[in-house]
């Protein structure tokens, strides 16, 4: 459990000066991968995060755990193939409570052209052999087929009619939610005795530790350390100038499920006269459909939250509506929101979209274990790369990488099993959507009113709020609105629930401060 006690008694401990094995900078998903793999091996671990958990690239993905389609189409037969076995891990031992498999519609309609309808089919043909090569079974993720003009308008209502001749569906993994992903692979590490700290920045890195700074106010303390690895993600190159990256932006928008009918598998639009590159809307948790994404360059300086331009939002809308019956405009737009990749620079002038997603761990000349690139899909390789090259660059004796057979949080047979089965049982649908083995646990951190929502129209209760703060690592309202529950992606949800978030997160840290 992360809270607020466990954070000053971690800090304390540090204080009286002993070396830990690694230190780990960024708690998105890369760094508390990492934190998870190595205390997995019974390494002594300390994360550091200058935010929150998720705070950064790792809270603004499409919340798909990619099957390695897009590389295959590029070339690049190692990402892909990486991307498909990292996808079948995910779906079947690491966090198959949070992942469900999702339909995604290629409609033969009257905006989509004859070459992109037959690439597309043989795209999703080629994926399917991507899934059928990590040994992902069928019931996990449903093969691909040909819908009808009935099925297709069942699974997307609000799809055009002009022309339609149904569709093509493969299906994907799609993730509750990408910070909930976060935070439960920061809250197994912690389970396996790892020091997860958010609020602390790092400064003064080499290959022997950092200088750790408490932004709450609790003042600074240099943790001496073994092997450092900095996953930093986009901000990685501030750490260490050895570093050479190319930020690109994706950025998505919020619609409401309703506007669409409240479909059930995901939309797949074509971009303008290419075959290879989409625009999809995807229906998530609350009620929403998010629209994504871009792929533009997005130079320096790094903002701690990137900002959708109006021109990407418009794209978005445009080339969404060319399969739609209602074109949408900037009326049916609830939220947005942008991310940025920390692509590796290439040294060419290649658009972003054209940059190997190929992840590279590298020492620096600092002595620091720096790793890059990569996608939220792949992030436990990525981990496994680093931690093995860190062992290696400072000695450690090594008994090798176990987090391929090690469930989350909440997942079956997690670190944390189910308490009270009859509970679990009667907790509802959604709780268990998002904290699998663990949903009893948070109904009951609420106490007798906890099961009331924190706002009208919105499927988030107050138990969840105490939970975040008793057991996730959330310090305030903005953590929780944020990143925990995800209310804040639009923004009047976040004005109608912010006051009894507030209250609740109030009440919490009282009793566990």
């Amino acid at each position: 459990m992360l809270n607020v006690s466990r954070r000053a008694l971690d800090l304390e401990t540090l204080a009286d000066g002993g070396e830990v094995d690694l230190l780990v900078i960024g708690g998105g998903v890369t760094g508390v991968g990492v934190a998870l793999d190595a205390a997995s091996r019974g390494l002594s671990v300390v994360l550091a995060e200058a935010h929150d958990l998720a705070f950064g690239t790792s809270r603004w993905s499409s919340k798909l755990v990619h099957g390695g389609l897009r590389y295959l189409a590029s070339g690049d037969l190692r990402v892909a193939r990486e991307s498909a076995v990292e996808r079948h891990l995910l779906m079947t031992r690491i966090a198959p409570h949070l992942i469900r498999p999702l339909p995604q519609l290629l409609p033969f309609v009257d905006g989509v052209s004859f070459r992109q309808r037959t690439v597309g089919s043989i795209g999703f043909l080629l994926g399917d052999g991507l899934r059928r090569f990590a040994r992902t079974p069928g019931d996990v993720l449903p093969r691909p087929h040909r819908a009808s003009v009935g099925e297709s308008i069942g699974m997307f209502p609000a799809l055009s009619r002009r022309g339609l001749r149904g569709g093509m569906v493969a299906s994907d993994g799609q993730l509750i939610d990408d910070a909930r992903l976060v935070t439960a692979i920061a809250r197994t590490a912690a389970a396996h005795g790892a020091k997860i700290l958010t609020r602390t920045r790092v400064t003064d890195i080499d290959g022997d530790g950092a200088t750790l700074e408490d932004v709450l106010g609790g003042g600074s303390l240099r943790v001496r350390a073994r092997a450092v690895v900095n996953a930093a993600g986009v901000w990685a190159a501030e750490l260490d100038p050895d570093i050479r990256l190319r930020p690109s932006r994706g950025t998505h928008i919020v619609l409401d499920a309703a506007a669409l009918g409240h479909p059930t598998a995901a939309l797949t639009a074509p971009h303008p006269g290419s075959v290879s590159r989409f625009v999809f809307a995807l229906p998530t948790q609350l009620g929403r459909v998010i629209v994504g994404l871009t792929d533009v360059d997005a130079p320096d300086p790094i903002p701690d939250v990137p900002s959708p331009t109006d021109d990407e939002i418009d794209f978005l809308l445009t080339t969404l509506s060319r399969v739609l019956e209602r074109p949408l405009t900037r009326n049916d737009v609830r939220g947005a929101f942008a991310g940025l990749r920390p692509l590796v620079a290439s040294g060419t002038g290649d658009s972003t979209a054209d940059i190997s997603r190929r992840h590279r761990v590298e020492v620096s000349s600092n002595g620091a274990v720096g790793i890059l690139g990569g996608k939220l899909t792949t992030y436990r390789a990525m981990a496994k790369d680093a931690v093995d090259l860190a062992c290696r660059q400072a000695g450690i004796d090594d008994p090798g990488c176990r987090t391929d057979r090690l469930p989350l949080v909440g997942a079956p047979g997690s670190p944390v099993p189910i308490a009270d089965p009859g509970a679990f049982r009667r907790s509802s649908a959604t709780l268990r959507a998002r904290y699998g083995a663990e949903a009893a646990a948070v109904l009951a951190a609420g106490g007798s009113g906890g099961a009331g929502r924190v706002a009208e129209g919105i499927d988030v209760i107050r138990a969840e709020v105490a939970f975040a703060v008793r057991g996730e690592g959330a310090l305030d309202s903005d953590d929780v609105l944020d990143r925990r529950t995800r209310i804040g992606l639009v923004p009047a949800d976040r004005n109608a629930a912010a006051e009894v978030v507030g209250q609740v997160v109030a009440e919490t840290l009282a009793e566990w401060g």
